[in-house]
């Protein structure tokens, strides 16, 4: 008889980033309906979760992205008047990076549009179901970071 402890755990990866996927496609075919990509969406909420002034370096660094490929987006954040940069008053060299009250109004609608979508996704999953995925995640997410170290060595 098959030991389903270990077939789920050899199976959980996978259907994790199947899920994973699955569940980013459906976010993203919502949030273009507002106009927004991946791309757009994701820096500005990283940055309305981080506050107002946070240096391009820092940005890239949580959106998970190179810094060239930031100021790219930051670019077209920027013509689309989301966001604006100004140079540090302590580091003549860091941009930091703020929302405009288009891009404030722009975090209202892609929170509408998650709330709703994720309402739907999960409708069929309880608070308590929930809340264990989330405290298993936050292991999960602990113990990759921790791995991450140990791989990467300090800083």
């Amino acid at each position: 008889m098959p030991d389903h402890n270990t077939s789920d755990r050899r199976r959980f990866g996978f259907v994790f980033s199947v899920l994973a996927r699955r569940w980013r496609r459906m976010l993203d075919a919502r949030l273009a309906d507002v106009g927004l990509t991946d791309a757009t969406w994701t820096p500005l909420i990283h940055l309305f979760e981080l506050g107002d002034g946070i240096s391009q370096k820092d940005l890239a660094a949580r959106v998970g992205l190179d810094g060239s490929s930031l100021v790219r987006l930051l670019d077209i954040l920027t013509e689309r008047a989301l966001v604006t940069r100004r140079i540090s008053d302590t580091d003549r060299r860091a941009n930091l990076v703020f929302l405009t009250d288009a891009g404030h109004a722009a975090i209202v609608n892609i929170r509408r549009t998650l709330a709703e979508a994720e309402k739907e996704m999960l409708a069929e999953v309880s608070d308590a179901e929930i809340a264990t995925m989330l405290a298993a995640f936050d292991r999960i997410g602990a113990r990759v970071q921790h791995l991450s170290a140990e791989r990467d060595g300090p800083a």
